[in-house]
């Protein structure tokens, strides 16, 4: 079955303890929801570095990923379903990118 990355765009950490509680209940219940088709549950991500050919920059550009996961799912449309579930969109106002990934034989 394919997989796809999940990149978590936007959104940011809640500023109060109650809110902190409430996206993270509200992870738990996403991934206990979809738990199986997650075949690495991922991380955020902190400090970010733009690295390119002549320069390496703060930041990450203008929309820089602030997380990850990987998951199973029979085809993109199963893949992007599961995505409109996740706090960074319901939650917090950002998005999460998906891409197929696909295995490459050396």
């Amino acid at each position: 079955m394919p997989k796809y990355l999940f990149s978590y765009h936007g959104g940011g950490m809640p500023e109060s303890e109650q809110e902190q509680a409430r996206h993270m209940a509200a992870w738990g219940d996403w991934m206990g929801a979809t738990g199986a088709a997650f075949v690495d549950m991922g991380a955020p991500v902190g400090a970010i570095m733009t690295v390119g050919a002549d320069s390496v920059s703060d930041g990450g550009g203008p929309n820089p990923v602030g997380g990850f996961g990987m998951v199973e799912a029979p085809d993109m449309a199963a893949a992007c379903e599961i995505a409109k579930g996740c706090p960074v969109v319901t939650l917090s106002g950002g998005t999460v990118e998906v891409g197929e990934t696909f295995e490459i034989n050396m």
